[in-house]
């Protein structure tokens, strides 16, 4: 039995189903490499919750269950083929940051107080898809994606320095301290330690490239594991490793609602909120421009929503897309969201059998693993791309790079936001005002930029390309009174508009304010070819009341019969420009009948 399209359900149910749009594409190939990629996916979860449980103060098998049950949920309900939800460094660190201040970091309280933190988030998260506020991720542009990707690809690798050359960096450390604490103690950095992470790296490149068919990410971690075990015993030294994890699902929970402890958490929800959306959404995005997928932000907020809810009852805390996890399921090949599910459900099935075998994988193993998903993850090409095209998107893409690598990740996506929002402000607030005029070598006449040919002395033809809201009105009012500074006579001022798409209130206003002044000087303004919506904007403001709306025509033809007329005929008998055809009638002076008669020829 088929399953029925989203298309044909209920508006209301649309949001809960999505999966019916993803799930046709799932067949046997794909699940094979879901399945893959879904193991791999697994494995790395296995010491990144831990470690990402530890910074939030909550105890180390909270950091794996948030990437059991919310992982699958997240896969279901998105939209993103390749975004796998869990814990994540940023949303970690303000977890504590909003938490600690009011229970000790791991007790029973702490832990309740993240539990209601998650299920406030879920259900702001699910509220804000319903509402459709998921395009407001249309404001990250191509360039944000992908100068926050190569700097979180950086800052990936950053954080597995300490485990790939056994230096004591503090937790916590920037990308400026790490890498400064690398040099200035290069000396302490343990060889046994390097050499496996390198042994590990350089195989995971070589299966990639001469064994493409092998899943490269295990065979590499378990190479790295077999090769840091026996160095260690050679050497008599015992390495690092992830170690024993608790061997247990995740229990049932539930968020408290008292009022001490939704007043506790409640200063920070929204923070955390945008938080974990704008990463979620963020790294969607990312991904889909290497798939060349389409992300639905609405929908992508209501999975992460439905996830946090679920997180709240099954023991986790606030999960978000993670920027690891995610990198390896792209990497690791994955095709649907069955391979997200898919690593959620191994997840439950390792920590039960395989989690105590965690004693035997070195960390700088699986530092090597995490090095190969943050190469992949820089796309050169892009980037290359970007600094050869423009300088402006180069600025965004640079920025956002920099901002990444030594400001918090959501800051670094809202400055390149801001960035391309005022650039993008600062192109629509000039739109393109450019006098026409009839072109007097082409037989059909036809209108082009003034340049040096001759323009009537009365009328002049200004096209407007841009919408006219409030913040270019400012340019297009200075752009009218150069030209009139440059041809004072010019009072009949006729507007081609079919380049204007909008018009605000602030632009309406304007309009009518020139038209009025225009009379006044004993002119007119005019439209030609104006769209129906402006047209309706126009009346909808009163703007088209003071324009006239016998001063609206459907062609350049049209509007030069009806203002010709209207046009001083003593300036018009002493003119030798004669641009338009219904001006070849007009009396010429003798002394200038053979220009104007050269001009005719030509036309």
């Amino acid at each position: 039995m088929s399953l029925p399209a989203p298309s044909a359900l209920p508006a209301w149910l649309r949001p809960f189903t999505s999966f019916l749009g993803w799930w046709p594409r799932v067949n046997r190939d794909t699940t094979r490499a879901d399945l893959m990629a879904g193991l791999t996916g697994a494995l790395v979860a296995l010491p990144q919750g831990v470690a990402f449980a530890t910074i939030a103060g909550m105890p180390p098998e909270y950091g794996l269950y948030a990437g059991m049950i919310p992982a699958i949920i997240a896969a279901l309900f998105g939209s993103s083929w390749h975004l796998v939800s869990g814990p994540t460094t940023a949303a970690s660190i303000v977890l504590f940051s909003v938490l600690s201040p009011h229970a000790e970091p791991g007790s029973a309280h702490y832990v309740s107080l993240a539990l209601t933190l998650t299920f406030m988030v879920g259900l702001i998260q699910i509220v804000m898809g319903l509402a459709k506020l998921g395009t407001l991720v249309n404001f990250i542009s191509h360039s944000v994606v992908t100068g926050f990707t190569a700097g979180a690809a950086i800052l990936i690798a950053t954080n597995q320095v300490k485990h790939f050359t056994g230096l004591a960096i503090p937790r916590g450390s920037s990308f400026a301290d790490t890498w400064t604490h690398v040099f200035t103690r290069a000396d302490e950095i343990e060889l046994a330690i390097v050499a496996t992470g390198l042994f590990t790296l350089l195989l995971g490149i070589a299966v990639k490239r001469w064994l493409p068919k092998l899943p490269y990410m295990i065979v590499a971690m378990l190479g790295g594991a077999l090769f840091g075990n026996v160095l260690g015993m050679k050497l008599g030294i015992a390495l690092p490793t992830v170690g024993a994890l608790p061997a247990s699902l995740p229990p049932l929970s539930a968020p408290n609602f008292d009022a001490g402890s939704v007043r506790a958490v409640a200063s920070g929800v929204i923070a955390v909120t945008l938080l974990a959306l704008t990463e979620a959404v963020s790294i969607a995005r990312a991904l889909a421009a290497r798939s060349g997928q389409h992300v639905d932000g609405n929908q992508e907020f209501v999975g992460q929503g439905l996830s946090n809810l679920a997180g709240a009852f099954f023991s986790g805390y606030v999960a978000t897309g993670s920027f690891n996890r995610s990198g390896v399921n792209y990497a690791a090949g994955a095709k649907t969201p069955l391979a997200a599910m898919l690593a959620g459900v191994f997840l439950l099935v390792l920590v039960l059998f395989v989690a105590p075998w965690a004693q035997y994988l070195p960390n700088t193993a699986m530092a090597g693993i995490l090095f190969l998903v943050a190469w992949g993850l820089i796309d050169f090409d892009e980037i290359v791309h970007t600094l050869k095209s423009s300088r402006q998107e180069s600025a965004i893409m640079a920025a956002t790079f920099a901002a990444t690598l030594f400001l918090t990740l959501e800051e670094a996506i809202i400055i390149g936001v801001l960035l391309s929002l005022a650039i993008y402000l600062s192109r629509t607030s000039k739109p393109g005002v450019r006098v026409r005029v009839p072109n007097p070598h082409s037989a059909k006449r036809k209108f082009m930029d003034a340049g040096h040919i001759a323009q009537c002395p009365q009328l002049r033809f200004v096209r407007i390309d841009g919408s006219l809201f409030f913040g270019a009105t400012s340019h297009i009012r200075e752009a009218l009174a150069a030209q009139d500074q440059a041809a004072p006579g010019q009072k009949h001022v006729a507007v081609v508009a079919h380049g204007i798409n909008f018009i605000d209130l602030a632009g309406a206003h304007y309009l009518a304010e020139e038209a009025e002044r225009r009379r006044g000087l004993g002119g007119g303004l005019y439209f030609i070819r104006t769209k129906d919506t402006v047209q309706e904007q126009l009346a909808e403001s009163g703007a088209l009341k003071a324009i006239g709306g016998g001063n609206l025509f459907d062609s350049k033809t049209e509007a030069i019969a009806a203002i010709t007329p209207r046009l001083d005929p003593e300036v018009c008998r002493s003119c030798r420009a004669r641009i338009f055809r219904e001006c070849q009638g007009q009396d010429v002076p003798q002394s200038e009948l053979p220009d104007v008669m050269m001009q005719v020829s030509h036309a």
